[in-house]
């Protein structure tokens, strides 16, 4: 099968949709098939022809090269959010469907690019399957000064012109059917079991993050308004606690001055970042707005309990009592209140982390490929079934 994924983002990007991008096209070479990908260029000159992108570029701290060809194309940053970079109009891409003869076009998080994916896939009559993971309303009015009233209005133009759109959780398939978007599908994310697992606790990593021998409480993502990182000010003034956080995003500064005493990493990725999730003793998300919240899942992969939002992702992913706790969105008390809990009982702790290992075990990326290939395959019999 020939597939064109067309991405908003992609590796060296470090987020949930350029990671999920790339590990979709790996699933889909592994598997024998012949993917190509189309994201915004990371530096303002675009590459202007599709290429290889080896593993220093493309993965972000994975040892391999990226799996098929990559075709940047022009972009531009996105106002008060630089590091996340917005396609122009190109005509690169109604060329590159054309010229890889694809059979089915996946479009990863559509908005700007991947809206004119779907417009150059529908003048082709190429099978299109839309993934919604990113809370696009959100985004729209944070850093675009819109309403979420039209962001919904155009992730509904979008997505109701696909064959299928997939869905991350069961809060996100619901919030797409509320808003009128048809044909909706759940399709979780994998997680990697193998990288993300509790033998890569490190104790000279936690001596030098918390030499007093701190409990280890850490948040991992995007440093961006939307995350409401400033919520972790309380769980930092708590005795014996020490806050790791790991990311980067135009919240860092101000986030240095919100989080007294907090350890603020940067980004880090590959075998680095899978150890110092192993070496937390509490994960903290903090942000309303997870469609998924592929963190958790890393976390509880590598035995960690975990505290989050009762809202969105979180909810498919963490059990109150089982594998953590869930706390009222925006309640900064609550989530001190959670990880105090939590550090007062390290039995408690244990117990939550090996749940969290074993309710992960089965998530594989070859198993959600699996899954997604299945998704092709129906929406192709459809397209035939019509057609005939």
């Amino acid at each position: 099968m020939r597939v064109v994924i067309v991405t908003e983002s992609f590796p060296p990007d470090v987020n949930g949709v350029s990671h999920c991008a790339l590990q979709t096209a790996r699933q889909l070479v592994a598997r024998g098939h012949d993917p190509l990908v189309i994201a915004p260029a990371t530096a303002p000159t675009a590459v202007s022809a599709p290429t290889t992108v080896s593993a220093t570029t493309a993965d972000a701290g994975h040892d391999d090269v990226a799996p098929c060809p990559v075709l940047r194309v022009p972009s531009l940053p996105l106002p008060g959010y630089p590091q996340v970079r917005v396609a122009l109009p190109t005509r690169r891409l109604a060329a590159a469907l054309t010229a890889h003869r694809a059979d089915l076009v996946h479009l990863a998080s559509p908005f700007v690019l991947g809206a004119r994916g779907m417009a150059a896939a529908a003048r082709r009559r190429i099978p299109t399957v839309a993934v919604y993971q990113t809370d696009i309303g959100g985004y729209a009015r944070t850093y675009m000064g819109l309403g979420e009233t039209a962001a919904w209005r155009r992730i509904r133009a979008v997505h109701a012109a696909a064959d299928r759109t997939l869905a991350p959780s069961t809060a996100a398939v619901a919030d797409l059917e509320a808003h009128g978007v048809p044909r909706v599908r759940l399709w979780p994310r994998g997680v990697d079991t193998d990288r993300f697992r509790p033998g890569l606790r490190d104790p000279q990593l936690r001596r030098a993050l918390a030499p007093g021998g701190e409990l280890l409480v850490g948040y991992v993502g995007r440093l961006a308004p939307e995350k409401h990182v400033e919520l972790l000010s309380r769980v930092c003034a708590l005795d014996g606690v020490r806050v790791v956080v790991v990311g980067d995003g135009p919240s860092a500064p101000a986030l240095r001055t919100a989080l007294p005493g907090a350890r603020l990493l940067g980004c880090r990725t590959g075998d680095e970042l899978a150890r110092l999730f192993a070496s937390l003793d509490v994960f903290v998300h903090t942000g309303p707005l997870e469609t998924f919240c592929q963190t958790v899942q890393e976390a509880m992969a590598s035995g960690v309990p975990v505290v989050a939002p009762a809202l969105g992702g979180p909810l498919d992913l963490v059990v109150p009592g089982r594998t953590g706790s869930l706390v009222p969105p925006g309640d900064a008390d609550a989530l001190r209140d959670a990880v105090w809990a939590l550090a007062a009982d390290p039995g408690l702790r244990a117990a939550y982390g090996a749940a969290g290992r074993a309710a992960v075990a089965g998530r594989t990326w070859d198993a959600v490929g699996e899954q997604l290939l299945g998704h092709y395959d129906e929406v192709l019999a459809h397209r035939t079934a019509v057609a005939a």
